[in-house]
């Protein structure tokens, strides 16, 4: 009887990285990827600055899913949506009613985007980009249009606006917080990103509530918890993503925030691992490129036959906004200590210590960036 394969769920960086990191342990190893989408190979953190650098959403596209079975030896199986997993008869089935048999399973299904729960016969039309598909549809309706209005002034919006402002659109950002990237910058970090930013023409709505978006001839009215209005072109939403996990709860497989795995990436599910935006690794859900690549790697060699624990080292996170580069290792939520801010000109140093002076975090902005490779050493790891 021929050996089952690895599958797995999900062609992006995470299904791609374990893909890419098996096959060069094990040239025999079957390895079958079911897809969504088209399956094709791209880098997701491309799309919030591609306008700027001039690429066009077919270029994007680095290798189509046939280049890439080719390449890794791989089956996919693209424009595939898994409706069950079966983890009693290790299999997963398939919308089509087709069955999958699995040796291990291993779910790389990404985060989707979440949707504010907004009133209005407007909400219809606001777009969100989570993928390339969401991307070409993004820039279509940017034909023709001016004024754009960005819910969410998190790492993406920040990234998107600078991107839009920059040909030529005029943006809108509005967010609940006092600052953008209100979750990984102190005060003053938050206030010079804003500064920078308003400084090439994006205009913040802070500490506002989005109630209601309704269609006004061909544009969108957005209307406010304090009464203000705004009239824009269109609207893209970016305000968090919440990992996939409902295919996998629904098989009893353990989900908190994200699919509950050890350092070994295994959930409580035999033969079923998760990583990538979709994982909550020791209580963690860290949706970034960098713990991709190194969960790639650990969960390889698991799967090759040599158990091996996941560690994150300290992985400062950079923010693509031109305007204000920026560098951000937020320390530990559950870490005690205090911001000490140094501010210039033309940059701001923020350091989050402990009450010893142990570096537990970092905040470089503007000119200040070029310290990055000197603090990261001192940086404790984010998992040990």
């Amino acid at each position: 009887m021929s050996q089952q394969p690895v599958v797995l769920i999900g062609s992006g960086l995470a299904g791609y990285g374990v893909a890419r990191e098996l096959r060069k342990l094990n040239s025999e190893i079957p390895i079958t990827m079911l897809s969504a989408d088209h399956g094709g190979f791209y880098s997701k953190p491309m799309l919030s600055n591609a306008i700027a650098t001039g690429k066009a959403p077919e270029s994007i596209l680095s290798s189509s899913a046939e280049q890439m079975a080719n390449q890794l030896h791989i089956a996919i199986q693209s424009h595939t949506r898994v409706s069950a997993i079966d983890p009693a008869q290790k299999s997963v089935m398939l919308g089509n009613g087709e069955r999958v048999h699995y040796d291990q399973l291993v779910l790389a299904m990404g985060a989707d985007q979440i949707r504010l729960p907004l009133q209005g016969e407007g909400v219809a039309d606001v777009l969100t980009v989570n993928d390339l598909d969401d991307y070409r549809q993004f820039r279509l309706a940017l034909t023709g249009k001016k004024q754009i209005a960005i819910l969410g002034a998190g790492l993406i919006g920040c990234e998107f606006a600078n991107d839009l402002v920059s040909a030529g659109y005029e943006v809108h950002v509005i967010d609940i917080s006092m600052q953008p990237l209100g979750r990984l910058l102190p005060a003053e970090g938050g206030h010079f990103l804003q500064d920078k930013l308003a400084a090439i023409g994006i205009k913040f709505h802070l500490k506002m509530i989005t109630q209601r978006i309704d269609r006004t001839g061909d544009r969108l009215s957005l209307s406010f918890d304090n009464g203000a209005k705004l009239e824009v072109d269109l609207v893209l939403s970016s305000v968090g993503l919440r990992p996939r996990t409902q295919i996998a709860q629904a098989a009893g497989i353990e989900v908190n925030r994200g699919i509950v795995t050890d350092r070994y990436l295994q959930t409580r599910t035999p033969h079923v691992y998760a990583l990538g935006d979709c994982a909550e690794v020791e209580g963690k859900v860290l949706p970034f490129v960098m713990p991709i690549s190194h969960a790639s790697r650990a969960l390889a060699a698991t799967l090759n036959g040599t158990p091996t624990l996941l560690r994150y080292p300290a992985m400062p996170v950079l923010v693509k906004t031109p305007a204000c580069p920026t560098i951000v290792s937020p320390p530990d939520p559950d870490k005690e200590g205090e911001w000490r801010v140094d501010k210039t000109e033309n940059g701001i140093k923020a350091l989050f210590q402990d009450i010893s002076g142990n570096l537990l975090g970092f905040a470089l902005l503007g000119d200040t960036t070029k310290e990055k490779n000197a603090l990261t050493p001192l940086l404790p790891p984010v998992l040990d």
